[in-house]
């Protein structure tokens, strides 16, 4: 069995520029806004906790990769992005759909293969979209939404918005050449691009020492000339603060940022993953880190947060997961008929 033998912890080794921390006078964080973020994870979780259970029960069908350990990356930088901006992702992207805003309804429907799922019943668990908020998939080929986060953003320049593209991918797609291109480019082109590494470490079965000579991420996309740096990946806080510093700089022309979040999967790549290249000693260590245990005790320490507020969360949570259950096993599958739908083009008639 091979693990890895790196404590789970983030390193604060960053490339060229020095993790971003809060600075003197610069606010933290409020009450409501950690509430906010805390109800975020708290979906995102419960979302995929149901997902195992329907996926068990053979409601949900199709490949599954599950988010649970990661929130506080979706979260965290999706509060540092605005509405305009574009946001596009991975297979494992239920997270970053809800954090992004598109509405359980849709992402649950879709998991069900149901018409009124985002993706009309047609993307599944791994193609998520919704152009409408400008979250563009969702892509089952690993690294394959690096070029297109490039195509966007270089349209983005060219009609000199200040729009911000922001990427996730994982460390596994780092070994891909589409990675390295798109980091070229974007440096090149100095594209208003924001390159998210989500590394959990492993690449499916294959741990991150196994596979890069160099673990430091963040050293070797600085090499490209853009900055980069590491953050906390398990501290919603920390990322927020992050992706914040790195949004804005990208929005007023500084080009490409890189980030690269120390972060972990609680569960096996996929639901067909059996999972033995990880010791349980491992992964209980870094449940020890759990990203929404974390933000509680420290909203509980200062009083933001206590038992009859919690249960609330909780409760709403739950309600919201039971209605879009409900919604999508009544939905209908999209009509025979209509299989070739945007799949071949309406032949134009030649008179």
């Amino acid at each position: 069995m091979s693990t890895t033998k790196r404590a789970p912890g983030p390193k604060r080794a960053g490339g060229r520029r020095r993790p971003p921390e809060p600075q003197a006078g610069e606010p933290r964080p409020g009450r409501d806004h950690r509430l906010e973020m805390l109800r975020q994870m708290l979906l995102i979780r419960r979302f995929e906790e149901r997902c195992v259970e329907l996926y068990s029960a053979a409601k949900i069908r199709g490949f599954v990769h599950l988010y649970i350990g990661e929130e506080a990356v979706a979260v965290g930088v999706g509060q540092a992005l605005r509405d305009e901006d574009a946001v596009v992702s991975t297979y494992r992207e239920h997270g970053h759909a809800l954090a992004r805003g598109v509405p359980t309804d849709a992402v649950m429907a879709e998991m069900f293969g149901k018409a009124t799922g985002c993706s009309r019943g047609r993307g599944g668990s791994m193609h998520l979209f919704d152009a409408e908020r400008r979250f563009y998939g969702g892509n089952a080929i690993v690294a394959g939404g690096l070029p297109l986060a490039a195509g966007l953003a270089l349209a983005d320049r060219m009609r000199g918005t200040e729009r911000v593209t922001c990427c996730f991918f994982g460390d596994g797609a780092y070994a891909e050449g589409e990675f390295h291109e798109t980091a070229n480019l974007a440096a090149l082109w100095q594209l208003p691009l924001l390159l998210v590494c989500e590394n959990n470490l492993y690449a499916m079965g294959t741990s991150l020492a196994r596979e890069h000579a160099q673990t430091n991420l963040a050293m070797r996309a600085a090499s490209y000339g853009m900055p980069a740096w590491t953050v906390d990946g398990m501290d919603v806080t920390a990322v927020e603060a992050a992706a914040r510093r790195a949004a804005d700089s990208v929005r007023s022309g500084g080009g490409p940022h890189f980030l690269d979040a120390r972060t972990y999967r609680f569960r096996a790549h996929s639901m067909y993953d059996p999972d033995r290249y990880r010791s349980k000693d491992e992964i209980s260590q870094w449940k020890e880190r759990d990203p929404l245990a974390d933000l509680e005790q420290r909203m509980r320490a200062d009083g933001g947060l206590d038992d009859l507020v919690r249960k609330q969360l909780e409760e709403d949570v739950t309600a919201e997961i039971d209605a879009s259950v409900r919604t999508a096993e009544a939905a209908p599958y999209e009509p025979v008929a209509d299989l070739l739908r945007f799949v071949t083009s309406t032949p134009r008639s030649t008179r």
